[in-house]
């Protein structure tokens, strides 16, 4: 495809993906929706990738939807107008056929097998703000700003947000985003519990955030992650402590009979770092 406003590159098992319209602040576009999902497609089944990591180019993560299509929306009277996310059977479907809960707009992201990070480096606002709540682990740097949006603009929370901030960050603190809009800084958004770190900005930011995705692309099972992974999304989804827990021990079964399982205690005993197998692509599903 001929990416022309999204980005990447692989290192070592580490994907990075870049939000690429420094122009325009990142701002989201049905193109940018279209790339990222094809990205994120090619990526999750490419072997070599144990993780990716998503920012943005230049000083912001993505500054929420393009400001010409909240324009056409505010003069549109079609009220089932493309919003900039869509369902064309034209986009990728990365992440399908895992749970029919994750196959909706950015939830997606929860049906990879590769956990994803994103690394906010700036401004991360609207539509912005959904797309790494459904990320695995968040980072930020120092005095970024995040905000929804949304009350401000005269519209409701948006893309799954009123389900999954109460999940990350608790009902009041959830509240209070979602019905002020106001602008919560990264060290704000830390103490709330959204983020797993905050960083100096500038150059070295992705450098502190990508010794997180190293260790994880380095030193352990891929297949494990992949099956931490959908089972924490899956859980999520039910109140069923006592399943969980049988689930697991199913899980523990299958894999003391892998070879990572094996890998991983010779490892252990001899105090060296575990060379396990590469993921396998195929079915989805554990």
């Amino acid at each position: 495809m001929d990416l022309k406003v999204t980005k990447y590159q692989i290192d070592e098992g580490v994907a990075t993906v870049w939000l690429h319209r420094p122009g325009r602040g990142n701002s989201w576009t049905n193109r940018m929706n279209f790339e990222y999902r094809w990205v994120m497609d090619t990526l999750d089944n490419d072997s070599s990738v144990r993780v990716i990591v998503v920012t943005g180019t230049g000083r912001q993560f993505c500054v929420g939807a393009d400001a010409k299509a909240l324009d056409f929306h505010a003069g549109s009277e079609d009220n089932h107008a493309d919003t900039g996310t869509g369902t064309s059977e034209e986009y990728a479907r990365p992440g399908s056929g895992v749970n029919a809960e994750f196959e909706a707009d950015l939830v997606w992201q929860w049906g990879l097998r590769v956990p994803v990070i994103a690394a906010i480096n700036g401004a991360c606002a609207g539509i912005a703000a959904a797309l790494v709540s459904f990320c695995d682990l968040r980072f930020a740097a120092a005095g970024a700003k995040f905000t929804t949006s949304t009350p401000r603009l005269g519209l409701p929370s948006e893309y799954g947000l009123s389900w999954i901030l109460p999940r990350i960050v608790g009902t009041t603190h959830a509240a209070d985003i979602l019905f002020t809009g106001r602008v919560v800084t990264a060290e704000e958004l830390l103490h709330m519990g959204f983020l797993n770190g905050v960083h100096p900005a500038g150059e070295d930011f992705l450098s502190t955030v990508y010794e997180t995705a190293r260790m994880i692309a380095k030193e352990v099972s891929p297949a494990s992650v992949t099956s931490a992974k959908r089972q924490l999304y899956a859980d999520l989804l039910h109140s069923r402590p006592g399943f969980a827990v049988e689930e697991s021990k199913e899980l523990i079964r299958q894999f003391t009979g892998q070879p990572d399982f094996r890998e991983g205690i010779r490892a252990f005993r001899q105090r060296r770092r575990p060379e396990f197998a590469p993921p396998v692509i195929g079915p989805r599903g554990l």
